[in-house]
């Protein structure tokens, strides 16, 4: 009897459809909805401001303990823009960002700290111009999670740094006859980024996002 229903099971088992597993834990950055911002003194008098899209990476979050956050992430350099085509090229070229040696500005977190009003720093390796250094993002969020049209699961997070452009050889420059220099050497940057909560696909049916 006993090796009746042992056969049965394994034939129930067997005859089961194969649903691959799903960790609860895994985002995906929808690079639709993704972008970081930066801006920079100009002239010593106002802000040049830009935009770079093309994010994408992944996040691990198990949606309570912001501790275990782990998030990798890159940006296509080649999508900066600041309203401006000849500036562009130039922030491009080897004078810049030399985007064709260079086209990708990494970041790998290594750790989380959580702090007052649902805010946290996250602080990890930022590459950029071939040069690796370790920044401070200070993030708000992420938001409650909330399922789109689709059936997607989405968060959204909005992180800010300052880095100094020399500390990654970004050192182009010209003074000024007055003094000081026409591009300054620290750059404020924003991050807006929604997360997309992974889950299987099938041939038939699969996340779709406006």
């Amino acid at each position: 009897m006993k090796a009746q229903i042992l056969a049965a099971t394994v034939a129930l088992i067997a005859a089961a459809p194969l649903v691959p597993a799903l960790a609860d834990d895994a985002w995906n950055i929808d690079s639709k909805h993704a972008v970081a911002e930066f801006s920079v003194k100009h002239m010593m008098v106002s802000n040049v401001r830009g935009t770079l899209t093309g994010i994408k990476g992944t996040a691990n979050w198990d949606g309570k303990n912001i501790k275990k956050l782990k998030v990798d992430a890159e940006i296509d350099v080649r999508t900066i823009n600041t309203n401006e085509q000849q500036r562009d090229e130039h922030l491009r070229s080897a004078e810049f960002f030399d985007a064709n040696k260079y086209p990708v500005i990494s970041f790998r977190s290594k750790k989380s700290v959580a702090v007052k009003g649902g805010k946290f720093k996250l602080i990890g390796d930022l590459t950029m111009h071939g040069v690796t250094r370790e920044v401070q993002l200070d993030v708000d969020g992420p938001t409650p999670a909330v399922k789109d049209p689709w059936g997607n699961e989405r968060v959204g997070a909005t992180a800010t740094t300052k880095v100094n452009r020399k500390d990654f050889g970004i050192e182009y420059n010209k003074l000024l006859e007055a003094g000081g220099a026409v591009i300054g050497d620290e750059v404020s940057i924003t991050l807006d980024i929604e997360l997309l909560r992974s889950r299987p696909s099938s041939p038939s049916t699969g996340s779709k996002s406006g």
